[in-house]
């Protein structure tokens, strides 16, 4: 979630308003919904629906043991049985409410956890579904109407070594939709939830469950169900206890044993945010909240060996400082300087706004590129900045700065965006920072313009601007208006264009963005296409994956990834692996994937699936960044009203390679930057890739 990091960022320097006018967990699990996406509310009288109300686009996963039809309504229920479930969705995550559009709380059928099956597919029959609102505050509700006879698979857990009706099994559970109708289907999500549920999972046991509530419902009153978890401390194995339940609902209290069964009408259930949740020190002590957080990332951490962290003696320098900290500023340096200690992109805390405007406030309204044979040039110079009221030009080779060979002083310049996770995005933010000073610095530099026959000296004295920052951070010069992903065919070439600017928006209206082109490109057979990852930050990776299956007619393997276990004290492989799945249309052209050090995270893991099978070309003048922890269950809240995040994951091949983070995805193609590239006169890669395809 690197876009994380860059919003915090942008969002203070807006609130600066400085001289200048100023929104991401194991990769995209399919038992978890924690970025679950974008779904359709029903509006029925009863706030809820089934989905045998629709056209049925899919089977059943398992029909129902009591036929076809389904069981019947059972006799003898009284008033007290449940008709109507409401309550609270609380959440931490930063992430939550980013993405999601028309979200909604399902009946959902727990058949997949009871058979352990992670591919059970949600029947369109049995998915009820009910409205979540969003109120002005921020905070979620929601409502469930349950139906009088439940359409999803009946389960025989009583144990009792007879084939019996069974029962069906749910818990509430947030979800929304991605793709195509209102309802779920595979590429919305499988399994079983393992967040925002009234279900606790356990993370550290393959989400096994452990606690919540569970509604139960039953055809007739000879029918029994566990009441208690058993000698193996799992629910619905053979060891189970059990007991007779009720015809009709029955909500399942599993937090005490024997478990609780009760019925009311118009229950209450709290779903539970699960792993998800942020950390929140908060109300500790500046060293406290340090050490706190300390102690849990250097055991999570997942690139410790890979990176050389020597976490001992990180404690010894930096926790005698937390515990003298008297200010949220100097606060926010300690972290600072923490997180430079550390080469990773996916490290980062709130940004200081003080703090940043002391250090970085001043500028010279010019922004700074190496060519491809090592020299700096001013790639823009901003009108009325000191940079332009100094003469330079665009495309002036700057020479010397504060009395040292330019290349050096790029050299030393400590990015204020830090840290990276390669020395290709090091480089980057040396340049973005390199003409960031504190106000009212000077520097003195040598620089020779565009057909100037000797160079100039100038002594730039810095102006309170942020704008030539802003300059380079892709989120902010993007147009306000423009959608997440735009396309077109190119006039000369008759190739496709389409560039994806995030895979953190309204992933309802992606997904549909997405489909739409790829359907237009093969209704107009274009004969190749170019997707621009250039300017992409990331986001969920769940979704970027998904657009990668429209490239393949087989799944493709990627990798598995580690997640450090509390119980064995050792990083294990997760259920889950990393995998690409044919979409229901598959473009057969050719594809060019332009990338730069700004492709982030999920942006990186899209373009590491197209290299795969080299079904695409990957072109660019570097690398994409190398930041490809996982970070949705590596979020901190400290004092000081200070956000941050630290990797928690990490990706490995079946060979056991890193995958992506440290290196980046290489191009095929590296397209040397020249004069003409570095202020924009040309798109040399875009004109790379054209010709590649032809």
């Amino acid at each position: 979630m690197y876009r994380f990091r860059l919003l915090l960022i942008i969002a203070a320097l807006v609130s600066a308003g400085l001289a200048c006018s100023i929104s991401t967990n194991p990769a995209a699990p399919a038992t978890s919904p924690t970025i679950a996406t974008g779904g359709q509310p029903a509006t029925a009288q009863a706030n809820a629906t089934s989905a045998a109300t629709q056209p049925a686009a899919e089977s059943p996963t398992q029909p129902p043991t009591a036929g076809e039809a389904g069981p019947a309504q059972p006799a003898g229920v009284g008033q007290d049985e449940p008709v109507l479930i409401t309550g609270d969705i609380p959440y931490t995550s930063p992430f939550f409410l980013n993405t999601t559009s028309e979200p909604f709380v399902m009946l959902e059928d727990e058949a997949g956890f009871i058979k352990r099956d992670r591919e059970f597919r949600f029947a369109l029959p049995g998915q009820t579904i009910g409205p979540v609102q969003i109120g002005a505050d921020k905070k979620l509700t929601y409502s469930l109407a349950l139906p009088s006879v439940p359409q999803a698979t009946q389960v025989d857990v009583d144990n009792d070594g007879q084939q019996d009706t069974g029962v069906q099994v749910f818990a509430v559970a947030y979800w929304s939709n991605t793709w195509g109708d209102p309802f779920l289907e595979e590429r919305d999500g499988k399994g079983w939830s393992s967040a925002y549920t009234s279900a606790r999972t356990d993370p550290e046991n393959e989400d096994e469950i452990v606690g919540g509530t569970l509604v139960v419902w039953a055809p007739d009153d000879q029918q029994a169900f566990p009441t208690g978890f058993g000698p193996d401390g799992l629910l619905f194995t053979s060891d189970d206890p059990t007991g007779p339940i009720p015809a009709g609902y029955t909500l399942v209290d599993l937090n005490q044993e024997p478990f609780r069964f009760y019925k009311e009408p118009t229950p209450q259930l709290t779903l539970e945010e699960g792993a998800g949740a942020v950390k929140d020190y908060s109300s500790l002590n500046y060293g406290e909240a340090f050490q706190a957080m300390f102690d849990k990332a250097s055991q999570e951490y997942p690139f410790t060996q890979e990176k050389n962290v020597d976490w001992p003696a990180l404690a010894a320098e930096f926790q005698p400082r937390a515990d003298q900290v008297k200010s949220p500023g100097d606060y926010y340096r300690l972290l600072r300087d923490f997180a430079n200690r550390i080469p990773d992109g996916h490290i980062g805390f709130t940004l200081d706004q003080s703090v940043f405007y002391s250090d970085f406030g001043g500028g010279f309204g010019l922004n700074v590129a190496r060519l491809s044979d090592g020299r700096l040039v001013a790639s823009s110079v901003l009108p009325g900045k000191p940079g332009e009221q100094a003469g330079m030009q665009p495309g002036a080779e700057i020479i010397t700065w504060n009395g040292q060979p330019a290349a050096q002083a790029l050299a030393q310049v400590t990015p204020g965006f830090g840290p990276y996770s390669t020395d290709h995005a090091r480089l980057r933010g040396q340049l973005q920072f390199m003409g960031r000073v504190p106000p009212g610095s000077s520097v003195d530099i040598t620089f020779k313009n565009p057909g100037d026959a000797q160079p100039r000296q100038a002594t730039l004295n810095a102006a309170e601007e942020y704008d030539s920052l802003l300059k380079t951070i892709p989120g902010y010069i993007q147009d306000e208006l423009a959608l997440p992903i735009e396309g077109f065919v190119l006039d000369d070439s008759g190739l496709g264009y389409i560039r994806i600017n995030t895979f953190s928006d309204d992933y309802n209206m992606m997904a549909r963005l997405w489909d739409h082109y790829m359907q237009s490109m093969q209704d107009n057979k274009v004969p190749g296409l170019i997707i621009d990852l250039r300017a992409n930050s990331g986001g969920s990776l769940g979704m970027a994956l998904d657009f990668a299956g429209y490239f393949f007619d087989r799944e493709i393997p990627l990798y598995e990834s580690y997640y450090y276990n509390e119980n064995s004290g050792e990083f294990e492989k997760t259920a889950y692996p990393a995998v690409v799945k044919p979409a229901p249309l598959k473009y057969d052209g050719p594809i060019a994937v332009l990338v730069s050090a700004d492709c982030v995270s999920a942006c990186e893991g899209f373009a590491y699936a197209l290299k795969q099978d080299n079904r695409a070309t990957i072109i660019g003048h570097e690398p994409t960044a190398g930041a490809f922890g996982e970070v949705g269950l590596g979020q901190y809240k400290l004092p000081g009203d200070i956000s941050g995040q630290l990797p928690t994951g990490r990706s490995v091949t079946s060979d056991g390679q890193i995958v992506i983070e440290g290196s980046g995805v290489i191009p095929d193609i590296v397209v040397p930057v020249t004069i003409e590239s570095a202020i924009g006169q040309i798109d040399a890669v875009l004109q790379a890739a054209i010709q590649a395809l032809r």
